[in-house]
């Protein structure tokens, strides 16, 4: 092949993708090492143009915060009960409509409507439903069992009406990724159990959990990040974190340390923490989990 049509090739294709190494440098990158930079700063209100370096003393400052590991200890349960509930739900469903039963089609659009719908849309409108005067949440435990739950005024029960609303927002996700890993595993082998005289629950564990691992482990780890970022549920719901910046997971704390008391270099190293958080996470899961390999190996 001659070198000059080769290498005219190459400069082709660059120029074809260096459009979008530009935008994804400036949108996230830039971004990305600027963060790195002010979290060593004292950046703030009083020094918004004037901040210098000050070392690692805002990594220690939010290391030894006692609202860090409090926050912390909420967003990992915040976490863990969402992710239950999502892959819980989802995979269910997705075993339901997965079999030949009527109207599937319809069953598979309504529900992924929840996930399809806007955050902030979906957010505002269970916000509303949970209000204690007026919301339809009350009204229908009022009128069926005669309580009344003050959901937005305490801290936990605002902690449950963002769950509530997000494990809502999240099932639909785990369920088309569940539906299309139980699409792919051959019929025959299900048939080969049943011949053998294996019963549901022994298809299940033996062929449809390890055949759905190399499917589910990715799109939990996905869930997981998402989840443990997850500002507009957090934010919209509790208004804010009320009350009293009780109701506030890791990145939500981050957004108002910032953004509403101006403390930028404080906020920068805690998003840098999450950030490590998750990264070591993400990496620790996926190679204990082995995701990554083919199943059959």
């Amino acid at each position: 092949m001659d070198s000059s049509i080769f290498n005219n090739r190459n400069r082709l294709v660059y120029f074809y993708v260096m459009p979008a190494v530009i935008v994804m440098g400036l949108v996230v990158l830039w971004p990305f090492i600027y963060n790195v930079v002010i979290s060593f700063s004292n950046m703030n209100l009083t020094h918004f143009k004037d901040w210098k370096i000050v070392g690692l003393k805002n990594y220690v400052s939010v290391l030894t915060d006692g609202i860090f590991w409090y926050f912390f200890f909420k967003t990992v349960l915040w976490t863990f009960l969402n992710l239950i509930f999502h892959v819980g739900i989802g995979v269910m469903l997705a075993l339901i409509i997965n079999e030949d039963i009527k109207a599937r089609s319809l069953f598979r659009t309504l529900l992924i409507l929840p996930w399809a719908v806007p955050q902030y849309i979906t957010a505002l409108t269970w916000r509303g439903m949970f209000n204690s005067e007026y919301g339809a949440i009350n009204l229908i435990l009022g009128r069926m069992f005669g309580i009344e739950i003050p959901w937005l005024s305490t801290e936990w029960g605002a902690f449950a009406a963002c769950l509530i609303t997000n494990i809502w927002l999240g099932f639909p996700f785990m369920m088309i990724i569940a539906l299309g890993g139980l699409q792919s595993i051959p019929r025959s082998l299900y048939e080969a159990a049943e011949i053998d005289g294996a019963s549901r629950w022994q298809q299940f564990r033996s062929i449809t959990v390890p055949l759905l691992k190399p499917v589910m482990i990715p799109a939990i780890t996905l869930g997981v990040i998402w989840t443990f970022n997850n500002f507009n549920v957090v934010w919209l719901v509790s208004n804010g974190g009320e009350p009293s910046d009780k109701t506030h997971i890791l990145v939500s704390w981050v957004y108002k340390a910032g953004f509403t008391y101006f403390r930028m270099g404080y906020a920068a190293a805690f998003s840098m923490v999450i950030f490590i958080i998750l990264l070591v996470f993400s990496w620790r899961f996926i190679m204990r989990t082995r995701a990554t390999e083919n199943v059959y190996t």
